[in-house]
C-alpha cells in the first residue's frame, strides 16, 4: 500500500469510529482529587500504625514515673523489676512477648499469659505467701494494716505481685515483690521484700548485687550475718524510695532484696527505722523468702 492508500484507508476508518466526548475539566479535577485523597488515607493510616507499635514497644519495655517522686521503675531483664508506687499500684506493659522476643509463659488455664504478670496460679500463690512472710516478720511496735473492702489500688497498703522477667539460658525467671506499709501511731514508712528466681543474670559480688535494687545507689558495706555475706545499703544517694536495704545471693542462685522506709507519701516519718542493719541482713537468710 502506497502513503497516498493509506492514508485514505485511514479518513474511512475515522469516519466510521464515533467521536469521543469532550474533555470536562470539572470531571478530570474531581478523579484527581479522589485519587489525591486515597493516597493521603493510606500514608496517614501507614503513619499511625507506625505510631502505635513504637508507643506499644515503649510501654512493653520501659515505664517512666513522670511524678519526680517515689515511683515505678521498669528494668531490662536480669534488673530490677517494675515498682509500684507511693500512690500507685504497679502498671505493668502488656506486650505478647517478652523482651527476647519469647512467648510468654503458661499461665494456670493452659494458655500463654497475656502478659508479664502472673494473676493466679502457682506463681501467684508464690507472691502471697511472700506477703504473708513480711507481715509475720512485722516487728513489734509496728502494724501492717489489712487492705480493707473497695479499697481503691492506689491505696491499698498491701501489695503483691509475681512476674515473668525472661527465660535466660533455657530458664524461666520470675521475680516476686510484696511490700506492706508500716503503721506507727499517725507515722507511715515502708518494708518491701523482692525475690529473683534461681537462673537469674544479677551480679554475685554482694554490693553490686545490692546496687542492683531497683537501680538505686548508695554507700554499701558487707555484713556477715550467720556465715553468709550480706550487701547492704546503708545511706542512699539521689533517691529516696527508701533508706536502707540488703541483698543475699542464695547458694542455688535465688536472690533476695529486703527495703526498709521511714516515709511513706507526705505522712509524718517514723521515728526510727524497723530494724537495724545486722537485722536487715538476716531477714535476707529467711528460709520464707527463699522461694524457688
Amino acid at each position: 500500500m502506497n502513503g497516498e492508500e493509506l492514508r485514505e484507508t485511514l479518513r474511512i476508518e475515522m469516519a466510521e469510529v464515533d467521536a469521543p466526548p469532550p474533555l470536562s475539566a470539572a470531571t478530570a479535577l474531581a478523579v484527581a482529587r479522589r485519587a489525591r485523597v486515597r493516597r493521603h488515607t493510606a500514608w496517614a493510616c501507614a503513619g499511625a500504625a507506625a505510631a502505635v507499635l513504637t508507643v506499644v514497644g515503649v510501654v512493653g519495655i520501659t515505664a517512666v514515673d513522670a511524678t519526680g517522686g517515689r515511683g515505678f521503675s521498669a528494668a531490662a531483664p536480669g534488673a530490677a523489676s517494675p515498682r509500684p508506687t507511693d500512690t500507685a499500684p504497679p502498671a505493668l506493659p502488656t506486650p505478647s512477648e517478652t523482651k527476647s522476643g519469647q512467648p510468654w509463659p503458661t499461665g494456670p488455664d493452659g494458655q500463654p499469659q497475656e502478659d508479664r504478670t502472673a494473676s493466679a496460679g502457682t506463681r501467684h500463690d508464690q507472691g502471697v505467701r511472700l506477703l504473708d512472710a513480711i507481715v509475720a516478720v512485722v516487728p513489734a511496735g509496728y502494724t501492717a494494716p489489712e487492705n480493707l473492702p473497695n479499697q481503691p489500688a492506689d491505696q491499698l497498703p498491701r501489695q503483691h505481685q509475681a512476674q515473668f522477667e525472661d527465660e535466660i539460658n533455657g530458664v524461666d525467671v520470675w521475680s516476686y515483690l510484696s511490700s506492706v506499709t508500716l503503721k506507727q501511731g499517725d507515722r507511715t514508712g515502708r518494708l518491701a521484700v523482692e525475690v529473683h528466681t534461681a537462673g537469674n543474670a544479677l551480679p554475685s559480688e554482694p554490693c553490686d548485687l545490692a546496687r542492683q535494687f531497683w537501680g538505686m545507689q548508695g554507700e554499701c558495706q558487707v555484713t556477715t550475718v550467720g556465715g553468709r555475706q550480706v550487701g547492704v545499703v546503708v545511706r542512699p544517694t539521689g533517691d529516696d524510695r527508701f533508706d536502707q536495704w540488703a541483698a543475699y545471693r542464695h547458694p542455688d542462685g535465688v536472690v533476695v532484696y529486703v527495703a526498709q522506709a521511714g516515709k511513706l507519701g507526705a505522712g509524718p516519718e517514723l521515728t526510727a527505722l524497723p530494724f537495724s542493719v545486722a537485722q536487715l541482713a538476716a531477714l535476707t537468710g529467711d528460709e520464707r523468702f527463699h522461694l524457688r
